[in-house]
C-alpha cells in the first residue's frame, strides 16, 4: 500500500510541478520509509516548496495545548504558520506565496479530529484566492467501512474545530473523501484533486497496510486506542480520567472513587443478563496514575479504573460500550459523575446524550435513534467514497 505523498511522486508530479507550494502536514506526513513530505517535495523535479502550515497539535505532533505559536522548521529553515494560534492573519497572507495547497494529514476515523477542520478552512481560503488544492489521501485506520455513533444534523460552521462534518461518530471515511464532502457543504470552490492511497481498501485496519504507525497526535499511541477513541472520547466531557497521563489513554476510565468490580457486574448483567453494547470488548478493574495529564485531571492521584481490550474488531461499537459505560457509572455513582455540560455536548454534536443521562435513561433508549440516522448517513455519504 501507498499513500497519497508516494503517488504523488510517482505518478501525479504533474499537478505540482512548476507550481509553488504550501503544505498542510505535520508529522504523520511520511512515506512507507518515514521520509517526510517536506523533504521529499523538496527533492521532486521542479517543485518549489516555499511555506508550510499545521494543525493542532504542531507540526512535530508534540503539542498538546491551545494557541500555538509561528515558528520555522529546523530542518530546511522554512515557516511554518500554525493554524491553531489565536490569529488568522499571518496564515492567510502566507497564501500569497503559494500557487498549489498540498495537504497530508493522517486522520484517526472519528468525528472529533480535528485536522479537517483546519484543512477545511485553510482550504476554502486558498480557493478564495484561486489556489488550487491538492489532498494527499491516507488509509482510515480503524476501516473504511464501519460507522457507529450518532450523526451530527447539520454541517457546524466551518470555525468549528470538533466535529465540523455530519457525520457519525466512528465515519468509516479518508480524509480526502471528508474533504470532498467539505467542498460541497462548504463552497470551498476552485480545483480540488484527490491524490489516493494506492492499495487501500475499505475493510482495511491500519495494521493491515503495512504503513509505520506513528501518533497522529500525542495521546493516540497506538491502533488500540484508536478503536476505543469513537467511544471513550466522550469521557472527556465528564470527570473521569480517560488515561491522558498513562502509556494507555483512551483504553482506561477511572477516577478515586471509582468502583470498577460493581460497574463491571452491573455491565456484565445488564439487569437481563446480557452484555448490551459490549460486544467485542474486554473489561478488567485496575488501577492507574496519570502524570502530568493534558486534560489536568487527577495528576499524580492514584485512580481505581476499567481497562477496555478489543477482542473481537468488526463486533465492537466503541460508541455503545461508552454510553453503557456511561450510564451505569451514573447508576453506581450518581452523587460522584459530573457531566461537563459543554464539552459533551460538543463532542455529543448535541445535547441529546447529556441530557438522557441526566434523565435517567437506560442505553439502549440512548442509541435507539441511531440506526435510522446511520442509515440514512450511509446512503448520503456513498457520492463521496473514493475507493
Amino acid at each position: 500500500m501507498r499513500p497519497g505523498i508516494e503517488a504523488l511522486l510517482a505518478e501525479s508530479l504533474h499537478v505540482v510541478r512548476g507550481q509553488r507550494v504550501g503544505l498542510l502536514t505535520n508529522h504523520t506526513g511520511i512515506d512507507r520509509l518515514r521520509r517526510r513530505d517536506v523533504d521529499l517535495l523538496l527533492g521532486a523535479d521542479g517543485v518549489r516548496l516555499t511555506v508550510l502550515f499545521s494543525p493542532e497539535h504542531g507540526f512535530r505532533g508534540a503539542e498538546d495545548r491551545t494557541d500555538l505559536p509561528d515558528a520555522a522548521d529546523s530542518v530546511t529553515g522554512l515557516p511554518i504558520y500554525s493554524l491553531y494560534t489565536g490569529t488568522r492573519a499571518p496564515t492567510l497572507s502566507a497564501l500569497d506565496s503559494i500557487d498549489v495547497l498540498v495537504i497530508d494529514l493522517q486522520d484517526i476515523g472519528a468525528r472529533y479530529y480535528t485536522y479537517v477542520a483546519s484543512a477545511v478552512v485553510l482550504a476554502r481560503a486558498a480557493a478564495g484566492q484561486g489556489k488550487r488544492v491538492v489532498v494527499l489521501d491516507r488509509p482510515n485506520p480503524v476501516d473504511g467501512e464501519t460507522t457507529q455513533g450518532n450523526v451530527r444534523a447539520e454541517p457546524a460552521p466551518v470555525e468549528t474545530l470538533v466535529g465540523i462534518l455530519p457525520i457519525p461518530m466512528r465515519h468509516g471515511l479518508t480524509f480526502g473523501e471528508m474533504m470532498v464532502m467539505a467542498r460541497e457543504l462548504y463552497g470551498l470552490g476552485g480545483e480540488l484533486t484527490i491524490v489516493p492511497a494506492v492499495g487501500w481498501r475499505r475493510p482495511m485496519y491500519f495494521d493491515a497496510t503495512g504503513l509505520p504507525w506513528v501518533r497522529p497526535s500525542p495521546n493516540m499511541p497506538d491502533l488500540e486506542s484508536a478503536l476505543h477513541y469513537p467511544g471513550l472520547c466522550l469521557f472527556e466531557g465528564t470527570n473521569l480520567s480517560v488515561g491522558r497521563g498513562t502509556a494507555y489513554p483512551f483504553q482506561v476510565i477511572g477516577a478515586p472513587w471509582l468502583d470498577p468490580d460493581a460497574v463491571i457486574k452491573q455491565l456484565q448483567e445488564g439487569g437481563r443478563g446480557k452484555r448490551e453494547g459490549l460486544d467485542g470488548v474486554q473489561l478488567r478493574a485496575v488501577r492507574f496514575m496519570p502524570d502530568e495529564p493534558t486534560d489536568a485531571k487527577y495528576d499524580g492521584v492514584q485512580l481505581r479504573g476499567i481497562r477496555l481490550r478489543v477482542t473481537d474488531r468488526r463486533r465492537y461499537d466503541p460508541t455503545r460500550a461508552a454510553v453503557a459505560l456511561l450510564v451505569v457509572v451514573r447508576d453506581v455513582h450518581g452523587d460522584s459523575l459530573a457531566l461537563r455540560a459543554s464539552v459533551l455536548d460538543r463532542l455529543a454534536a448535541g445535547p441529546e446524550l447529556r441530557e438522557g443521562l441526566v434523565a435517567g435513561r437506560r442505553a439502549a433508549e440512548i442509541w435507539a435513534p441511531w440506526d435510522s440516522s446511520l442509515a440514512r448517513y450511509r446512503r448520503w455519504r456513498a457520492k463521496y467514497l473514493l475507493y
